[in-house]
């Protein structure tokens, strides 16, 4: 349905498609975004990534994790997924408003290491709406997205994304919050994970250059 990839993103939508991605996304707070990555293209990050290096990084409040030094691979993804094809298609099934930009980091979940991302809201920096993109060759266990009722802690949703190149896109809304559920087996969990922002433009992210994440080491 719709596909990035070097060239350029492929979006296969008729309009009943599109009202049903926007009634989902109205009653269940997300979208399962199957392929997002072209095979050949994700073939040449995956080679990328085991080539990357990972440093340890804590968000305060939510959890440690591994995040990748920002690289080419970094600014391919930023690159591919600010298409405006994308970006376009993001704004109409979401109904967030109008999106500036898409930036994000590679992360990494390692089981028994005690990595983990707790419950949390995202609602800063002119955030409106989250996706996550799986970028693992095997499918780990566990590592489920999990949507609550801030207020009631009900647990609305548990989304798995296990699929080479997939991703899921979800709401960040007042009293709505979201976690990554425990590792479990032997396989980790590596993403590239962002939010689509209100502000700065793209452009704008593109004159800043490549900066690094807070905490990041020198190299």
């Amino acid at each position: 349905m719709i596909t990035v990839a070097r060239a350029r993103t492929a979006v296969d939508l008729s309009p009943g498609d599109r009202a049903r991605l926007r009634e989902h996304f109205r009653d269940r707070h997300f979208l399962r975004l199957p392929g997002l990555i072209e095979p050949d293209l994700l073939g040449e990050i995956q080679r990328e990534l085991d080539r990357a290096e990972f440093y340890e990084r804590v968000h305060p409040g939510v959890g440690p994790e591994l995040c990748m030094r920002r690289n080419g691979v970094h600014v391919t993804l930023e690159l591919l997924l600010n298409d405006r094809a994308l970006v376009d298609v993001i704004e109409e099934v979401t109904g967030c408003g109008a999106i500036g930009s898409f930036g994000g980091r590679v992360y990494r979940l390692a089981p028994g290491t005690g990595h983990h991302d707790g419950w949390h809201s995202d609602l800063a920096d002119h955030r409106l709406v989250a996706m996550s993109v799986n970028l693992g060759r095997a499918p780990y266990q566990g590592g489920l997205l999990a949507l609550r009722d801030a207020a009631t802690r009900r647990v609305l949703e548990e989304v798995p994304n296990v699929g080479p190149g997939d991703a899921l896109v979800f709401r960040l809304a007042p009293g709505l919050e979201h976690r990554v559920t425990e590792l479990e087996g032997a396989a980790p969990k590596t993403a590239f994970a962002g939010w689509f922002h209100a502000q700065p433009d793209f452009a704008s992210v593109l004159r800043r250059g490549l900066e690094p994440h807070p905490g990041e080491p020198a190299p």
